[in-house]
């Protein structure tokens, strides 16, 4: 029996490439002292991976080079040096992408129950950390109320499509960023959005008009996935005290040249605020934020759908999934 791991062997520059990773075969890990040796089922793909890639400051260290790329797992414990995780039982880890892995206990391995869901991925979409960024993201630092406009970019994706339906739950209006037509289409009859902006093909002057149209009195809040021209045309239609969450900024993790910021100025025009966010500062409240999810759907409140890929050996595809707009919902690996 072998461990196929999917390696980082060199640093992105710009658009990753299939020679920058490499599916190496080890054998299966030893059981650390004290801890466990867990095997993946599933792994999550998420666009901050990419910023984990590239040798420089961040709020995680650099995925070492020749170390698999980093990732949350679900999995079953394999084997165990602890009695509070006995062999066959499931836990949730940030470990790497490997059928195999060997964790020493900290604080992102947690035991959960597979029983709750209908499928353990759940627990990277779900009860995970789409769920819960979106969850606390509204809710801590937008802090919605009925009768604002939210504008949420990114919005057919994992997290943003939960943003705006939390945005309904509170009783805002919500109008969705996406591209294309499908993901359009979806925001309107699948998450409940009340307008969708598809911006391919379109400039920032254009999209400035069409978020104007459909927010003539301005954005109140803006929940940022993308950056870029959209970022820019969102800024340009603030109401007074706006309050910007800034999640992400998918459009610029593969460029070379970042994009920054242009109109910074019209921050200062409408006294609005901008936020970094990130979600592990609220680690010590995530089964208050799982629970309160998990009682949405169960109410068909809240609607998350999950892209799921098979097979270890289409890791590089499947994460670039995520650039090219393919995915369909939050981005899962099936490993096992």
């Amino acid at each position: 029996m072998t461990n196929r791991r999917f390696i980082l062997r060199r640093r992105p520059v710009g658009d990753p490439v299939p020679e920058d990773f490499e599916l190496v075969s080890e054998p299966i890990p030893d059981v650390p002292a004290g801890g466990l040796v867990v095997r993946n089922h599933y792994c999550s793909l998420d666009p901050a991976q990419r910023g984990w890639m590239d040798d420089a400051p961040s709020y995680m260290p650099p995925i070492p080079l020749g170390e698999p790329v980093r990732a949350t797992t679900v999995g079953e414990v394999y084997a165990s040096d602890n009695p509070d995780f006995p062999v066959g039982s499931w836990v949730m880890n940030l470990s790497g992408i490997e059928e195999y892995s060997a964790v020493e206990l900290g604080h992102f391995t947690a035991p959960i129950d597979i029983g709750m869901v209908d499928s353990p991925s759940k627990f990277l979409s779900a009860m995970g950390a789409v769920g819960l960024t979106a969850y606390f993201g509204m809710l801590e630092v937008a802090k919605p109320k009925a009768g604002e406009t939210l504008c949420v970019s990114g919005a057919a994706g994992a997290v943003g499509s939960v943003v705006g339906q939390i945005g309904k739950i509170h009783g805002c209006r919500v109008i969705g960023i996406a591209g294309g037509a499908e993901k359009c289409r979806r925001l309107i009859e699948d998450y409940g959005f009340d307008v969708a902006i598809d911006y391919r093909g379109k400039s920032r002057e254009d999209l400035v008009e069409e978020i104007a149209k459909a927010a003539p009195d301005g954005l109140d809040m803006v929940f940022e996935n993308v950056g870029g021209d959209i970022l820019e045309a969102e800024v340009h239609n603030l109401a007074k005290k706006a309050r910007i969450v800034l999640c992400g900024l998918i459009s610029e993790y593969n460029s070379v040249e970042k994009h920054g910021l242009q109109n910074l100025w019209q921050l200062i025009v409408h006294q609005a605020s901008i936020h970094g966010f990130l979600i592990m500062d609220y680690a010590d409240r995530f089964p208050e934020g799982g629970a309160q999810i998990a009682q949405w759907i169960a109410e068909g409140k809240v609607r998350i759908d999950e892209d799921v890929q098979e097979g270890i050996e289409n890791t590089y595809d499947a994460f670039m999934r995520l650039f090219s707009g393919k995915n369909t919902g939050k981005l899962v690996l099936k490993i096992a």
